[in-house]
């Protein structure tokens, strides 16, 4: 996993090399205009969790960052690769034992997302997107009187977002509200939403 999110990394810092100073659009792929994108926000995390025959819900509030590289398919379209990193979350209940039992859950996501804008604005324009992907999740628990139990999983997952784009060619500003959902214990809802840049070249 690590070598994949520094291999990512490498790919986003290495784009920019290939950009000219005086066009806009200095390269292109297969005719289609890249970017890059570095986003940021806050998750309520939702973690359906089961233990000893009781299921509880889970919830925190936990940091988000994101790097994105990317495609712009036509005016309308982009597709990007996206790897996401969170905050630990951490919360806690009984599951009808009599102490407390802690759960701290540790989340990145990879996941291929396609947003389409809409309207005729020049600069501000709404999108919508979808993705799916997959999630490395890091789920532990602890307590007085029970065993440690560490749980490393890799599972699918899936994104729907809402937003708005400002729009200045070479780069633009995108603010989102997400919906990401994991399939991990008896299910994962991440709601959240996140401001971000994207570099065109």
């Amino acid at each position: 996993m690590k070598k994949i999110a520094i291999s990512t990394l490498a790919v986003l810092m290495a784009c920019p090399a290939f950009a000219g100073p005086n066009q806009t659009s200095s390269w292109q792929l297969f005719g289609l205009d890249p970017y890059i994108g570095i986003r940021g926000g806050v998750t309520y995390e939702n973690l359906n969790y089961k233990y000893n025959g009781k299921k509880d819900t889970l919830s925190d509030v936990v940091f988000q960052g994101r790097a994105a590289l990317g495609l712009e398919v036509c005016d309308k379209v982009r597709s990007e690769i996206e790897w996401s990193m969170y905050s630990k979350a951490k919360d806690h209940a009984d599951f009808n034992t009599a102490n407390r039992i802690d759960v701290e859950t540790k989340m990145q996501t990879l996941l291929w997302n396609t947003y389409w804008e809409f309207g005729e604005y020049q600069i501000v324009r709404p999108f919508f997107g979808v993705g799916a992907g997959v999630a490395f999740t890091d789920v532990k628990r602890k307590g007085e009187d029970i065993v440690k139990h560490s749980e490393s999983k890799t599972r699918f997952s899936a994104m729907g977002t809402l937003g708005l784009t400002f729009d200045w060619e070479k780069f633009a500003v995108d603010v989102a509200a997400r919906y990401n959902y994991v399939d991990i214990n008896s299910g994962m809802h991440d709601f959240g939403g996140d401001i971000g840049v994207r570099f065109m070249f």
